[in-house]
């Protein structure tokens, strides 16, 4: 079959998830990476190295960061460098619960600290010292990233407004966001296309006749490319991607911006 064959083929039969290598949550090798110090709060909302006053010639008294019980973007940073050397295996969530307290227990009694399950400047010190910056995809592996702010575009009448870079669609009316929701695009040899696209149809209880793979409430924008539920994203997250469409995971959001959506109204894709 020849190569036009072929694109002419995938652009009326649709999309189908496929494997695709994430950035979010690797392990990394331990050993001394650098980093910044570690302690209470400064102004971008990471812990300073400062400690409290000691005696002279004594130990400084390390002082808690972050407890069971808290929330926050620095619980968030913890739980991700927990995760790049594989002591914590949930995406983090910015809460500090039980998971969190037996990751920080394992990897303070593994390095001889004492075994609280708070985080103190000696343990983040130590952490910061083994791991790296987490990416933005690392702190938020599992979605829920705040949305990128809508491009100019997506400021005047009816727009589902799609931005890679936060990985969300944002459904904006003159201007306001009604509803946002997790998605994933397409995979790096099969991008979603950028630019502005307008709905051209919408099918309920399509099938791709390429991949026999359902995508149900599908609306189509650019060729076989459309914005659909994909029960692959739901099952198995940023571990996927797609041929190109546009996955949403939740299935409730995605049935009520279905029933809202019209043929006609603009879609703008953009980093």
């Amino acid at each position: 079959m020849s190569v036009g064959a072929v694109t002419v083929l995938a652009l009326v039969a649709g999309c189908k998830a496929v494997a695709v290598d994430t950035d979010g949550g690797r392990p990394v090798e331990e050993g001394p990476r650098g980093g910044t110090a570690g302690g209470t709060a400064d102004g971008d909302g990471k812990p300073s190295a400062s400690a409290a006053p000691a005696a002279p010639g004594a130990a400084p008294v390390p002082r808690t960061l972050m407890r069971e019980g808290e929330r926050g973007g620095q619980v968030r940073e913890l739980q991700a460098r927990l995760r790049q050397i594989a002591w914590f295996f949930e995406y983090p969530s910015g809460t500090y619960g039980a998971s969190t307290v037996s990751a920080v227990e394992g990897f303070q009694a593994k390095r001889g600290l004492p075994r609280t399950g708070r985080t103190d400047t000696v343990t983040w010190q130590r952490l910061l010292a083994m791991t790296r910056e987490p990416t933005r995809y690392e702190l938020y592996a599992g979605g829920g990233m705040p949305p990128a702010a809508p491009d100019k575009r997506c400021l005047t009448g009816r727009v589902l407004c799609l931005a890679k870079s936060s990985r969300t669609l944002t459904w904006m009316v003159d201007g306001k966001a009604v509803s946002t929701m997790d998605v994933r695009f397409g995979s790096q040899y099969t991008p979603t296309r950028e630019g502005t696209f307008r709905v051209y149809w919408k099918s309920r209880h399509h099938v791709s006749t390429l991949y026999d793979t359902p995508m149900p409430y599908a609306m189509f924008f650019s060729g076989g490319q459309a914005v659909h539920y994909s029960a692959d994203f739901a099952a198995r997250g940023y571990a996927g991607g797609s041929h190109g469409c546009v996955n949403v995971r939740d299935e409730k959001k995605i049935a009520s911006l279905f029933a809202q959506v019209r043929k006609g109204d603009r879609v703008v894709i953009y980093k």
